[in-house]
């Protein structure tokens, strides 16, 4: 088909043709951004944290005593006794830390004792003996703790022979950042104190109990029993019995100790859910907002073709005369919103890219990928198809001998 004729028609309405480029390229730039921002959410709360969610349940308790720490640790292993002796309990661990708690510590990872700057940040999960299983990790080398490997925090502090961790256990990310393309079992690192810690295990995924320094995340198990204030009790049971567990667990601590409030007691998938509401919410907003574009820009193509057809009635039934079908006046009005929609394509991805650069100075986003901007593209030309398929079609049904009596 001529597009000379598309052309010329387009040259005497300006104005509405530069209207409807406009607005399909606003709507490319910002749709294909908030697709973007929608992907890196979704991918967000994607973020597995190696643990089995759907078996753990978590009780934070205030500290026992604060007197002296023999009876706090008296009073924690008289807890963990009285979880373990609970119907339905499979492991029961005290741990520091916990995914999705929202609070995170950290510490510096060195390779070697004179080492000025840190290799990396790990966050480190303490614990006692049944940690690993509680958490239901998955060891892909290595080994678990032995039993004469667990020290107490005390310890560590102490400054004698037993200020040292003596082992600890790493997941995979850690490992190929610390070590990359090599096996970092039976290697030492440095951290928390000047003596050497051999990496005994890596596990496949441990995650941050926060997750705001991206997907290279580096976690370790250390066989350290803390009995701080605001201790987790991390409780492993059948899925379908969570709940009960959990009730039955704040009672049995009440019992011990009428005085002690449970500060948290939740499931770990709750934590989860709550940990990424705001990532829900942000995503739910932007599907919004795209839809809206796309509703918007398919009504103003619409009501540009609708009023096109009408001020053209008289030309569309000149031309069904001279022997056009009613397919040609259909692929004429297509092919010029294909046009419209090209133009407006183009400058909506150098919006889209101007955008981008934007957002990443001012609120350190990603640079957007290429392949967003011909799906965006794409989906602007179907969309644009679509809109004009209707009026298109009100005009080539419109009888020849009807349209050339119109003015």
């Amino acid at each position: 088909m001529d597009i000379r004729p598309i052309l010329s028609t387009l040259r005497r309405h300006k104005t509405a043709a530069a209207l409807i480029v406009i607005e399909i390229a606003l709507a490319c730039a910002i749709i294909c951004n908030a697709i973007y921002l929608i992907d890196r959410r979704l991918d967000h709360m994607a973020r597995p944290s190696g643990t089995v969610e759907n078996e753990i349940v978590r009780i934070q308790m205030p500290s026992i005593d604060e007197r002296d720490a023999t009876d706090r640790k008296a009073g924690v292993e008289r807890d963990l006794a009285a979880l373990r002796a609970i119907p339905g309990v499979r492991h029961v661990a005290a741990a520091t830390q916990i995914p999705y708690g929202n609070s995170s510590s950290t510490t510096g990872v060195r390779l070697h004792p004179d080492q000025v700057s840190d290799t990396l940040l790990a966050s480190p999960y303490l614990g006692t003996e049944e940690l690993l299983e509680t958490f239901g990790l998955q060891l892909v080398a290595g080994r678990r703790f032995n039993a004469d490997e667990f020290i107490d925090s005390s310890d560590l502090q102490s400054g004698g022979d037993a200020a040292r961790t003596p082992a600890a256990i790493i997941n995979r990310a850690m490992a190929e950042r610390l070590f990359p393309g090599e096996n970092a079992v039976g290697k030492q690192i440095y951290s928390m104190g000047t003596a050497a810690i051999p990496i005994v295990g890596i596990v496949d995924t441990l995650a941050m109990p926060t997750d705001g320094t991206g997907p290279g995340d580096a976690t370790m198990l250390l066989p350290v029993r803390n009995y701080s204030n605001g201790i987790n009790y991390v409780i492993r049971t059948d899925p379908a019995q969570r709940r009960e567990v959990l009730e039955a667990s704040v009672a049995a601590l009440s019992r011990l100790d009428p005085d002690r409030v449970a500060v948290n007691s939740d499931l770990l998938s709750d934590l989860r859910d709550r940990y990424y509401r705001e990532d829900r919410a942000m995503a739910g907003l932007l599907v919004v907002v795209c839809i809206a574009l796309l509703v918007v820009t398919a009504l103003g193509i619409v009501g540009l073709a609708s009023f096109w057809v009408q001020q053209r009635t008289k030309q569309i039934g000149i031309r069904r005369a001279l022997g056009a079908t009613r397919s040609q006046i259909l692929r004429y009005f297509q092919l010029e919103n294909f046009l419209l929609a090209t133009i407006g394509i183009v400058l909506g991805m150098l919006l889209a890219y101007g955008l981008n650069q934007l957002l990443m100075s001012r609120y350190e986003l990603g640079r957007l990928p290429l392949g967003y901007l011909p799906a965006g593209a794409l989906a602007l030309w179907l969309l644009g198809q679509i809109a004009v398929y209707w009026p298109a079609r009100r005009a080539a049904s419109v009888p020849p001998a009807v349209a050339t009596r119109s003015i």
